[in-house]
């Protein structure tokens, strides 16, 4: 195998976030001595998680064993996850926003078409549905665990109690028209053909599109990291990826 120096755009920020909580958690267990300190097994799931890059290749180019790699990441994939905010500390949050903006995507995995539960039909591949909350500017605030892709997104939200959470707090959420029906606080576009809606709603609509379209971004956030973009592990550890990515996205960017 040929390794080659590879960098991970990731903020530093990130990396020292990590690189503490893994010291932590060594003091924690009493460990002392691995063949990766704190700060390289933080390197080590970055670049796992921001490149995508499996096991084998990681493990060479960081010299170590396939099984030491994978079993590095996954100590640190559960250590962030764990520190993942809640629904309820993410509305605590929200409540300080003028609104937030609600939408679900699709994390594409690595099924045959026998796996019905995991297939899309809006999407028209396999995948995991995930729902994305996103303050007024676009920013990531908050990933739901991950559902089979067949879950449509207003089902998806009221399994999570998103709809009931924010309705309890009282905090205006913009959602597209896959939420038709979620009622509480979410604010839909109005539905039919573009010439069967009168001018004042068509206004409407062009608004509330653009004010939807940041959560776009939240989205983007969370796909920048490359694992998330073909999963193909099991579907039992792709919501701990996805909250260990929350939690490096909101320590880079907090």
């Amino acid at each position: 195998m040929l390794v080659y120096p590879s960098g991970v755009d990731v903020s530093s920020s990130a990396l020292r976030f990590l690189a503490a909580r893994l010291r932590e958690h060594r003091r924690a267990l009493g460990t002392r001595w691995r063949r990766l300190n704190a700060g390289r097994q933080a390197l080590l799931t970055l670049a796992h998680l921001r490149n995508g890059q499996p096991y084998a290749q990681l493990a060479a180019g960081f010299e170590i064993g396939t099984t030491t790699a994978y079993r590095y990441i996954t100590e640190a994939v559960k250590l962030l996850a764990a520190l993942a905010p809640t629904l309820t500390e993410a509305v605590r949050a929200a409540s300080a926003k003028a609104y937030v903006i609600l939408d679900g995507t699709l994390l594409p995995i690595d099924r045959i078409a026998a796996d019905r539960p995991f297939y899309s039909g809006k999407h028209k591949k396999h995948g995991m549905n995930v729902q994305v909350i996103a303050d007024p500017k676009g920013r990531l605030m908050w990933a739901s665990p991950a559902l089979a892709g067949a879950v449509h997104d207003v089902r998806a939200a009221r399994e999570h109690s998103i709809i009931e959470a924010l309705a309890e707090a009282d905090i205006t959420c913009w959602a597209d028209k896959g939420y038709q029906g979620a009622g509480g606080t979410v604010r839909l576009p109005y539905r039919g053909p573009w010439d069967s809606l009168s001018a004042g709603q068509q206004a409407v609509n062009r608004s509330h599109a653009k004010i939807r379209a940041l959560v776009e971004q939240a989205i983007a956030t969370l796909k920048s990291w490359r694992l998330l973009r073909k999963i193909r592990c099991s579907t039992t550890r792709i919501t701990s990826l996805v909250q260990a990515v929350l939690v490096l996205q909101l320590a880079a960017t907090g």
